[in-house]
């Protein structure tokens, strides 16, 4: 009969352990983004790259051992892979460009998205019940998709800070929760 509540146990303290830890990695990476913006970025750069390299090396691979692809095909994963290869080797000779090049792909990246969300939020005015807040998110969502288009490298930065700035505080927040979960059911 005490089975149950040593397991129950167990499992709070598994569970409070992952939401700390969890959280205590958020907090570090948030600071570490906030503290050295670029390197940071430098290194999630490297991680790009590193992915890019094995996942060439991968698809070279692919196409160069597969006996049951056709030709093309083959020849299409040999040369995907040798891209892929190329992109990563580059990207590691010149880390920090690659990140400035990132991070404004990803400003405009985010920019376009932000653009066509307005959009399709106006196109869709007629089945909503709250036509004001639609309009003003449309507006929103088309001006910030504006404003990154024209600066991409700034709309970067703001959102690396302000993904740092969340990871701190969502860090915060589950290292209370796994200081306090569970003490009600003990």
């Amino acid at each position: 009969m005490h089975a149950a509540p040593t397991s129950t146990k167990t499992a709070f303290d598994g569970i409070r352990i992952a939401i700390g830890v969890g959280g205590s990695l958020a907090l570090v990476v948030g600071v570490v983004i906030l503290v050295w913006p670029g390197k940071t970025a430098m290194a999630v750069t490297a991680l790009v790259a590193a992915y890019a390299i094995v996942a060439g090396v991968i698809y070279a691979a692919i196409g160069g051992l597969s006996r049951t692809k056709g030709g093309w095909a083959r020849v299409g994963h040999v040369l995907l892979g040798l891209i892929f290869i190329v992109a990563g080797v580059i990207a590691f000779t010149s880390l920090g460009q690659t990140a400035v090049w990132l991070g404004a792909f990803l400003g405009v990246l985010v920019g376009i998205l932000w653009i066509v969300e307005g959009i399709v939020a106006l196109s869709t005015l007629s089945g909503t019940g709250s036509r004001v807040w639609s309009i003003v998110f449309a507006i929103f969502s088309i001006v910030a998709g504006a404003v990154l288009l024209f600066a991409p490298l700034w709309g970067a930065m703001v959102l690396w800070m302000l993904m740092g700035i969340s990871l701190i505080v969502l860090g915060v927040v589950n290292i209370v929760r796994a200081i306090t979960f569970g003490r009600m059911q003990r």
